[in-house]
């Protein structure tokens, strides 16, 4: 019986010391597999999704970044997240979250977040931090107002002129100053108001272009306006009148005559004669004859210049001397 008794241990005696060697090496297996994880330390990479925003909110977008942790703990065990800032409001908790700055001045402003993860063998910690620059706001970018000249509408040969200005959307802390300028006339009143009057004399013909530049602004803000002065309406007028008078007399009508003529070598001479009821039929054509005959050949006028005319019938013969302008309508018997 005891010879069976130490067959049967001496068969079950290999098995057991495997068994027991086999358990031994599992734990020894463990034993280092958590002094290892142990000895792997926790993996943390954090990173903001912009390196710099703008202090100014762009419509409804105001200035925050997005913060993204990735962490990676050595044993697989659950992660916990803590975050800070030393400026700014984060919004949210886990392995991302969102960076307020809303309301920061210029600058450049930290984010921090710290890591841990447990295990039976112990906790593990990991910190790390991000900087993000808070950009100024770009300068506001100054703005004219509407500047606008109100030209008159009645322009007049000789007649003073009148502009006025106007100005809106002017901004609140500016205090608008008028320059004006013209370059032709001068102005009479006005300067430094929102209107002027400009003298025109003797610009007939000729265009007043007006600037009004309105100061207090750093940049150019200016309006223009031009006006043109019309050209007097040319108009033949009657220079002198005679009856039949003495041949002397006559001469020294027409010398002070030619002497307007002379003035203005562009203008024509128009002489009207008008029958008298006691006049011959010819006497007309004679006078007016005689009276060419002096203008030309004694003081020199153009016979081009001359021009004669025959009126009707008065109570005696009668001359008239008209001066007509380049442009103007002859002058009507």
């Amino acid at each position: 019986m005891f010879r069976r008794q130490r067959r049967l241990i001496g068969l079950l005696l290999p098995i057991a010391l495997v068994a027991v060697h086999v358990l031994a090496s599992q734990a020894f297996a463990q034993k280092q597999k958590e002094i290892l994880t142990n000895l792997v330390p926790l993996s943390l990479n954090l990173t903001a999704g912009s390196a710099a925003v703008s202090a100014c909110a762009q419509g409804d977008q105001r200035p925050q970044v997005s913060l993204n942790a990735r962490a990676i703990s050595p044993g697989g065990n659950p992660l916990r997240y803590r975050w800070s800032t030393d400026a700014g409001r984060i919004s949210g908790d886990g392995s991302t979250v969102s960076w307020d700055l809303s309301g920061l001045a210029p600058g450049y402003y930290k984010a921090y977040v710290e890591v841990e993860t447990g295990s039976t063998g112990g906790e593990c910690q990991a910190f790390s931090s991000t900087n993000v620059l808070v950009r100024p706001c770009p300068p506001v970018q100054p703005v004219c107002p509407n500047v606008s000249i109100i030209s008159p509408d009645n322009v007049a040969v000789d007649q003073p002129l009148t502009f006025s200005s106007n100005v809106s959307s002017v901004s609140l802390e500016v205090v608008p100053i008028y320059n004006w300028t013209v370059s032709a006339g001068r102005i009479l009143e006005g300067q430094g108001t929102s209107a002027i009057r400009v003298d025109t004399t003797g610009l007939a013909g000729q265009t007043v272009r007006t600037t009004l530049s309105l100061g207090g602004y750093t940049i150019d803000c200016s309006a223009n306006s031009a006006v043109q002065i019309p050209i007097p309406v040319q108009t033949s007028r009657k220079f002198d009148g005679f009856r039949d008078i003495s041949r002397n007399d006559e001469k020294a009508r027409l010398d002070n005559y030619v002497v307007e003529l002379q003035n203005d070598p562009t203008s024509s001479a128009y002489v009207i004669a008008y029958s008298g009821r006691s006049s011959r039929p010819d006497d007309v054509q004679k006078h007016t004859a005689r009276i060419v005959d002096y203008l030309v050949n004694s003081r020199g006028i153009d016979a081009r210049r001359i021009v004669t005319l025959i009126g009707g019938a008065r109570d005696e013969l009668v001359v008239e001397l008209w001066i007509a302008p380049r442009g103007a309508a002859p002058p009507t018997p």
